[in-house]
């Protein structure tokens, strides 16, 4: 993939953007793109997508969980686990600022929870019953990653990128699994 001017990527070439950013190379605008498309962009598009498609046919805050379980938990977290398994270098370097290779094992095993997941997360989109668990995973994953993110005094600007998006996702699926638990205990919850 040529280079262009100030980092630009075509736009008919987003897709090689995600792929890339899971395999070797891309550096942080890589990760960032791919964090902002897999966190908020196809989530937010599916569910827009399925509004229109299918009007009223489900709630929305259950669209909106169905997608972003797909998406952030399903799609983003398979991607990283690949990637923390091919190249744990990146995770450990560019996001966790360790330059020694002493964590490279830890990574490849955090690699393999997060390709578990993910599997889990694309799965719910033809098991709907996976929803609820695989966001509550994700509600304690990310919430507990982006509050450890939060204190950590000199984080790498990847590591601010995936502050911003563990505390809102963990705060997603957490909004979402207490409107769930409210419904079905009766409770009316009016956003």
């Amino acid at each position: 993939m040529p280079q262009f001017p100030l980092g630009v990527i075509r736009p008919c070439r987003v897709e090689w953007a995600v792929l890339h950013a899971a395999g070797k190379g891309g550096g942080p605008v890589m990760y960032v793109l791919s964090v902002l498309l897999l966190t908020l962009v196809f989530p937010s598009a599916s569910v827009w997508f399925d509004l229109q498609q299918h009007p009223g046919a489900a709630a929305l805050p259950a669209l909106i969980a169905q997608w972003f379980v797909f998406w952030a938990a399903g799609a983003r977290l398979f991607l990283a686990g690949l990637r923390q398994l091919a190249q744990p270098r990146f995770t450990s370097r560019d996001i966790f600022g360790i330059a020694s290779d002493d964590a490279l094992p830890i990574v490849r095993e955090l690699g393999v929870a997060n390709l578990a997941t993910g599997t889990v997360g694309l799965l719910s989109h033809w098991r709907h019953d996976f929803v609820l668990p695989v966001a509550l995973v994700a509600a304690i994953f990310y919430g507990l990653a982006g509050i450890r993110h939060l204190f950590q005094p000199h984080r790498t600007f990847n590591e601010n990128v995936a502050l911003v998006s563990d505390l809102f996702l963990g705060a997603l699926f957490a909004l979402w699994i207490g409107l769930t638990v409210a419904a079905n205990f009766g409770i009316d919850v009016v956003l």
